[in-house]
Order: structure tokens, then C-alpha cells, then sequence
């Protein structure tokens, strides 16, 4: 078997030899800058010296783009040693922060009525701007259908594309004082999103869908189940009868925070696999594994234990080993590896992972 195999096989719960090594969070994906300067030229060959399978995060995206097109170029507002403040083409404002693990946020976003959003909508959303597909599309065709690993069509999240025009706090007065306004965001994106989609699947065959939704934090969603199956319901059933239509399996929603009750609505909706399951946001993966044995997980292992040292990364393996056992999980970092860890716990972690994967038989 292959990794495309492999991935899709182990997340749909039917048998495969062994679950897929891949990076998820890792490797050339995040690469610490002070490795670089310990190990010059690592940033380069990491992934050829940790033996990760697949590309990008094991599964890949293609170069077509999903998000606003034809937007206006960034400008600098201002800078000085420690930040930078961007306007962005979509009219937001954005502060790069120079020396931190978590380098910008936004200030100002593009949308906050209707006149914004119909003025965005009419500029930066037409699915046949000839800019969205790169000119030598035909060679990534070609690619594609001689490919080994998984690969994806892009969504760029229901509640997160709304939220990236709104913000979050913006965006939850606006599910109650201006609901036709969230709905028409949702749907017209998502439509959006389809029309392009049926222009690549004429020539390849897509494994996955995936959702970038960042809708939760450490106690749960944003926001409560009504207004998830009020708003989110609905189009996830568009994103699924399209995955159905084309021989999609596998539709993947990527949360950070606590997401056990949120993988619930998922599966009413059409998902069956999520990621991470942050291990410090209080994420039991065997727990999820045993009230929604139809759904599949990806990651689950702590990332703060590669600062903490071996010790602690021998017990993350023990319970990558258990999840493998009970079926449909693929181990990962539950996220981004941070500054505070060094490249030789790093590798320790990998390389003890690998072993993990390569021994275990998964469950079924």
C-alpha cells in the first residue's frame, strides 16, 4: 500500500498494513528558526532526514486558490524593530509581530455590513477569475494523477471564512442581529468554492475535503449547537452531497480547542474526520474514539512534550501506540512545534513516532 492508501483507509475504517508516518504539524511545514542556525541547511533537508511520508502535512493542496482573488497587493503602514502594521488587500489591518510563536493578528477586518460584504463579494469572489488557477495547471494535472499520497480540495472554513470578514466577536452579534448577512457569507463562499472545484475534478480525483474552521477554544465551541445547526449544518450538507457526487470519502475540518462536542455536530453534517485534538485544550482522543467510532482523528499528541523532554515524549508514545490500536487515528503533534524546543528532542520524537508507526498494527 501506498500513503494515499493508507490515509484514506485508516480514517474510513476499513484494514491497511499500517497507518501513514506523516508530519501533520512538522518538518519543513515548521521549522524553528534557531535550528537553522545550529544546523545550517536543515530547513532543506529535515524531511529527507526524519523519513516523513507524503507531502506538505502528509496530504496535499493544490496551488488553485479558494480565498478572495484579484485582491489589491499588502501595504506597509508602518514598522519598527518589534512589529509591523500591514494593510491588507482586503481592506483589513494586520500587526506582525517580529520576535514570537505567535507572530500577527488582525485589528480591522473587511467586513461589517451589508454595503462591505456586497462590495467584497462583487470584487474578489468570481470563480472564473482566470487568476485562481496557476497557467501550468495542465502539469499539475499530470502530477496529480501519478500521485502516491492524499490530496485535497480547499475550503477555507464555514464559520472560518465568515470570521476571517468579521471577526469573532463582530460575527457572534451578527448570528443574532443579522443572520441573512452570516447565511449569505456561508453559502455564497462555499457556492463559491464549488464552482471551482467542478472545474478539477473533470481531471483528477480528489481524496479529500478539507475545512479550516478554528471555532473553538479550551472550554468548546464558539458557539452553541443551535446556531451551528442553524448556520454550519446546511452548507456542510452541500460540502458532502458534492463529495458523494465525486467519490470523496474523506471531508476533514481542522479546529483548534477542545472539539470533542464540536465533532459531534460534524458528524450530523456530513464530516468524518477531524484535526488536531490539542492535548492542552483538554482533548481525550481514545475518549472520541469511543463515542463517535464513525469518526476519524488525526494528531492528538502534545506538542509541549518535546519541551519537557524524553520521559515525556516516551509516555505521548505509549499513547500513540493505544489510539493506533483502537483504529481510525493517524499520531501527529497537536500543533505548530514551538521555539522552546530543540531539534534534537524534535527528532526524538519523530524517530520514536516512526517506530511507533511502523510496529503497530491498527485497529479496525
Amino acid at each position: 500500500m501506498n500513503t494515499r492508501q493508507r490515509f484514506i483507509n485508516t480514517l474510513t475504517g476499513k484494514e491497511t498494513d499500517r497507518v501513514p508516518f506523516i508530519k501533520v504539524f512538522g518538518g519543513t511545514n515548521a521549522i524553528v528558526p534557531g535550528w537553522e542556525k545550529e544546523y545550517p541547511g536543515i530547513s532543506h533537508r529535515i524531511d529527507e532526514i526524519l523519513k516523513f511520508e507524503g507531502v506538505y502535512r502528509g496530504w496535499q493542496k493544490t496551488p488553485v486558490n479558494t480565498k478572495l482573488s484579484s485582491l489589491p497587493e499588502m501595504k506597509i503602514i508602518e514598522e519598527n524593530d518589534k512589529k509591523i502594521l500591514q494593510k491588507l488587500g482586503d481592506g483589513s489591518i494586520r500587526v506582525v509581530q517580529k520576535e514570537s510563536d505567535f507572530s500577527s493578528y488582525l485589528i480591522k477586518w473587511p467586513v461589517s455590513d451589508w454595503d462591505s460584504w456586497s462590495e467584497l463579494k462583487t470584487r474578489f469572489m468570481d470563480p472564473d477569475d482566470p487568476k485562481r488557477f496557476p497557467k501550468n495547471w495542465d502539469e499539475y494535472i499530470m502530477e496529480y494523477n501519478n500521485r502516491d499520497y492524499p490530496l485535497q480540495l480547499t475550503h477555507g472554513g464555514v464559520y472560518g471564512f465568515a470570521r476571517n470578514l468579521m471577526g469573532d466577536e463582530a460575527l457572534s452579534y451578527a448570528f443574532y442581529d443579522e443572520p441573512d448577512l452570516v447565511h449569505d457569507i456561508m453559502d455564497s463562499y462555499t457556492d463559491m468554492c464549488i464552482d471551482i472545484w467542478k472545474k478539477m475534478v473533470v481531471d483528477i480525483q480528489f481524496d479529500l475535503i478539507e475545512c479550516w474552521e478554528d471555532m473553538a477554544f479550551n472550554s468548546g465551541s464558539f458557539i452553541s449547537p443551535e446556531i451551528f445547526r442553524e448556520f454550519m449544518k446546511p452548507v456542510y450538507r452541500k460540502l458532502s452531497d458534492f463529495a458523494k457526487e465525486n467519490d470523496i470519502e474523506i471531508i476533514l475540518v481542522d479546529s483548534d480547542g477542545f472539539i470533542e462536542e464540536l465533532s459531534g455536530l460534524m458528524i450530523e453534517s456530513g464530516v468524518n474526520v477531524m484535526y488536531p485534538f490539542e492535548a492542552q485544550a483538554g482533548n481525550d482522543v481514545g475518549k472520541i474514539l469511543d463515542r463517535y467510532p464513525q469518526i476519524g482523528c488525526i494528531g492528538g499528541l502534545d506538542k509541549n512534550s518535546m519541551a519537557r523532554g524524553k520521559k515525556e515524549i516516551d509516555d505521548e508514545m505509549e499513547k500513540a501506540r493505544y489510539l493506533i490500536k483502537k483504529g481510525r487515528f493517524i499520531p501527529g503533534p497537536d500543533h505548530f512545534v514551538l521555539s522552546d524546543v530543540s531539534f534534537e528532542n524534535y527528532k526524538y520524537f519523530m524517530d520514536s513516532l516512526r517506530k511507533v508507526v511502523m510496529e503497530t498494527n491498527p485497529g479496525i
